[in-house]
C-alpha cells in the first residue's frame, strides 16, 4: 500500500480557485471635488443641527425626533449618493494601481437611484430590530414606545443606511460587519461609533442628577450622533484605515 506523505498533503487545499475575490477592502470614496466637500461638511451639519435642536429635543423628544427624521434622511442620502460607491456599481470596484476611475454613465445614475431607494427600504426594516435591541438593553418596554421607535429610526439612518448603500445584501460583507471584522473606514467607523455612542449615552439616565436632559432617549440620541461623527473621523484616519479589529 503506498504511503501518503503528510507533509506533502498538508500543502494541498480542498478549495481550488482564487480566494482573493472574497477579500474585502475599505470603502473607496468617489474622487470628485463635490464628494470631498460633502464628506467634510456632512458631520458638521449633523452636529450643528443637533446642537440647535437640543433644547427642543429635551422639551419634546417625540415631536423633535419625528420632525428631524426627514432632514437626517435627506442629509444621509446626499452623503451616500455624492460620496459613496453604490453596491454593485462600477464605482464600488477596487481600482488597480495606476487605474483611474471613469465618470458616471447614464446607467450609473439609474443604479444610484435604485440603490438609494432599496437602502432606505432596508433601513426602515431594521427599525423594529433596533427597537428590540434597545429594549433588551434597558429601554422602557411598556411606556415611551414612540420615543424608542423614533430614536431607533435615527440610529438606523446614521449607522445602517450608508452600509446598506455600499454593501446591499452581500452576506459576506454583512457577516464581517456583524463580527466587527470589516476593514476600518469612515462608513464602518461611523456605524460602530454610533452604536457605541448610543450605548454609552444611556449611562447618565439612571444617575441621581435630576436633570431634564436625562430623560429617555435624549442622552442615547446625543451619544449616537456624537459617536457617529467621532467614528467617522477615526475610521478615516490614515493610520487605521484598512485595518481590522482583532478580538482575540
Amino acid at each position: 500500500m503506498p504511503l501518503i506523505d503528510p507533509v506533502t498533503m498538508s500543502g494541498i487545499s480542498p478549495v481550488s480557485g482564487d480566494t482573493s475575490k472574497s477579500k474585502s477592502f475599505p470603502t473607496e470614496f468617489l474622487s470628485s471635488d463635490m464628494a470631498r466637500i460633502v464628506t467634510h461638511i456632512q458631520p458638521a451639519i449633523l452636529l450643528s443641527a443637533y446642537y440647535f435642536r437640543f433644547n427642543a429635543l429635551v422639551a419634546d423628544p417625540v415631536h423633535t425626533l419625528l420632525h428631524s427624521l426627514l432632514p437626517v434622511a435627506l442629509l444621509q442620502v446626499v452623503y451616500a449618493v455624492v460620496c459613496l460607491p453604490a453596491a454593485g456599481s462600477n464605482m464600488a470596484k477596487k481600482l488597480k494601481p495606476g487605474e483611474k476611475r471613469k465618470g458616471l454613465e447614464g446607467g450609473e445614475y439609474n443604479h444610484k437611484i435604485f440603490t438609494t431607494i432599496f437602502a432606505l427600504i432596508l433601513t426602515a426594516t431594521t427599525v423594529p430590530a433596533v427597537t428590540a435591541l434597545q429594549i433588551l438593553f434597558g429601554a422602557p418596554f411598556t411606556t415611551h414606545i414612540e420615543h424608542t421607535l423614533l430614536s431607533s429610526a435615527h440610529i438606523s439612518l446614521l449607522a445602517l443606511f450608508p452600509l446598506f448603500y455600499i454593501h446591499g445584501v452581500d452576506s459576506v460583507r454583512w457577516l464581517e460587519v456583524a463580527s466587527l471584522y470589516a476593514p476600518i473606514d469612515e462608513v464602518f467607523g461611523a456605524a460602530l461609533g454610533c452604536a457605541l455612542g448610543a450605548w454609552l449615552g444611556a449611562i447618565p439616565i439612571p444617575l441621581d442628577w435630576d436633570r431634564e436632559w436625562q430623560k429617555w432617549p435624549v442622552t442615547v440620541i446625543t451619544g449616537a450622533f456624537g459617536g457617529y461623527v467621532a467614528g467617522k473621523f477615526v475610521g478615516g484616519f490614515a493610520g487605521l484605515r484598512g485595518k481590522r479589529i482583532e478580538l482575540e
